[in-house]
């Protein structure tokens, strides 16, 4: 069975939610051209808005067939009435909801029509296509002065015979530099569809074209294609690169090969790709303000280096690897674990530290900060109950040796309680939601069962307080907490 990305974190906690169904498998996570503090905005007022989903929902009792949420920032951040909550049942959204269709398993947003207002394209790569089960559908659902109204269209796949689940990863940026809005798309194939900007609204795109990263002679793609797909400025030239995430090679059952393209004027190319550090979630900011977008790559497993060579107990937990940006791309690159300089924790065994990331300018200093999630961490005697930590960027690059914080529900003033498979931190996003010009903290784990929450954290100009935090329960923004939801374990990048 095709797992979600991020929406299981190990197979015992899987199994623990859900009676086996799910497994490990990959993250996504949010990417940035350079230090941005506002991001989606649907609406078009100015404020951060935050778009996530809830795939394994109930939808009229079909089950896993998945919704989406558009959380609305304002002054006084997100909160569960300002919001749109939206299914394949809702008025103008294409298709019918039916069991199995994992609507919202991706997102990426960005103004695609040219209107000024974000849209969020969604994927349900397990949706049967005619007679084609697990075909995929790639929607796009329009904002408006009201946000996401539900009006949308499908992205029609190009080579339905050619693979599976489409829509399976997304990515938004402007890879050819014409100032109009592209959409990569994924599949279980090794190759990449790219939309270029200019939508009509019959979803029609200004063109397309295809781009396969170079995959290391005698291995083999994921069998479900890339893990994940990243937008990014790298080298600074105004043209929106991308990092793959997540082929696996011959020499290692981990998803250990991760590629960046370029963008060019003529789109995205493998010609010049340069394989990185592996992981499978990437974001990409700006830490040392030097123009460059750096790209950050979690590895939360813990059984080998990117090496390949194995490392002790004391190792273990997972890791980030941070590759710098520079005008001929990427540079020169750095890991950091929790038994790093004042990283807040303890690397052990099973923590998952960096499963997903983010960045963001929480403090308006200009350099991007980054937020790692490790939702296997046990607190006391509670297993899996998870934390995140926020470490600030600098001129000289990520700071590990001052003013790292870390969050988890014991937090004084964090909502809720350290409990049990709580996964705190299954996804994490650096946002301005507020409009204050820095980046709140929004949290998702897999409050109460797998309902899944979010949790909103916000920046108080010079680091992320608890002062003002609230909790958004799946039932609370019109999410059905029948099954296992898993509301708020997927942000739209």
């Amino acid at each position: 069975m095709h797992t979600f990305p991020r929406l299981a974190l190990a197979t015992a906690t899987a199994a623990a939610l859900t009676g086996g169904l799910l497994t490990f498998s990959a993250a996504s996570a949010s990417a940035a051209d350079s230090v941005k503090v506002a991001r989606a905005d649907f609406n078009g007022d100015g404020y951060g808005d935050i778009a996530t989903s809830a795939a394994t929902a109930y939808v009229s009792g079909h089950k896993n067939a998945g919704q989406v949420v558009a959380l609305y920032g304002s002054a006084s951040g997100v909160t569960t009435t300002k919001r749109t909550t939206l299914s394949q049942n809702s008025a103008g959204v294409p298709g019918t909801a039916e069991a199995g269709d994992d609507f919202g398993y991706d997102l990426a947003y960005a103004d695609f029509n040219g209107d000024g207002y974000d849209d969020l394209a969604v994927g349900a790569p397990s949706e049967k296509v005619g007679t084609d089960t697990n075909g995929g559908t790639v929607t796009l659902l329009w904002g408006s002065k009201s946000g996401l109204t539900g009006k949308g269209v499908d992205i029609k796949d190009p080579s339905p015979s050619g693979h599976d689940y489409w829509g399976l990863n997304l990515a938004a940026g402007d890879f050819d530099g014409d100032g109009k809005a592209d959409l990569a798309v994924g599949s279980s194939a090794a190759t990449l569809w790219v939309f270029k900007g200019g939508f009509s609204s019959t979803g029609t795109p200004g063109g397309r074209y295809t781009v396969k990263p170079p995959i290391e002679p005698g291995s083999n793609s994921d069998p479900y294609g890339p893990m994940h797909l990243t937008a990014g400025d790298v080298n600074g030239d105004g043209r929106t690169d991308l990092i793959v995430d997540g082929y696996e090679t011959k020499t290692s059952n981990h998803w250990n090969t991760n590629y960046w393209l370029p963008g060019t004027s003529n789109g995205l190319t493998a010609t010049g790709a340069k394989a990185l550090k592996n992981g499978i979630v990437t974001g990409i900011g700006d830490i040392n303000g030097d123009g460059f977008g750096d790209i950050v790559s979690g590895a939360s497993w813990d059984t080998t280096t990117s090496e390949g060579t194995a490392v002790p107990d004391s190792a273990k937990g997972g890791r980030v690897a941070i590759t710098y940006g520079s005008a001929s791309g990427p540079g020169k690159a750095t890991m950091f674990n929790q038994n790093s300089g004042s990283v807040p924790g303890t690397s052990e065994k099973g923590d998952g530290f960096g499963w997903d990331l983010d960045l963001g300018d929480v403090n308006g200093d200009g350099y991007a900060d980054l937020v790692v999630s490790t939702p296997n961490e046990d607190i006391g005697s509670n297993t899996n109950t998870g934390q995140v930590t926020v470490l600030y960027g600098a001129k000289t690059g990520i700071n590990l040796a001052s003013g790292a914080q870390s969050f988890a529900q014991s937090t004084a003033g964090v909502p809720g309680d350290d409990e049990k498979n709580d996964l705190f931190g299954a996804d994490v996003k650096l946002d301005d939601v507020t409009g204050d010009g820095r980046a709140d903290l929004v949290v998702g784990s897999y409050e109460n069962g797998g309902d899944g929450a979010v949790t909103y954290l916000p920046s108080n100009g010079s680091k992320i307080t608890t002062t003002g935090s609230r909790a958004l329960a799946a039932g609370k923004v019109g999410i059905s907490t029948t099954g296992v939801p898993q509301f708020g374990a997927i942000f739209g990048d």
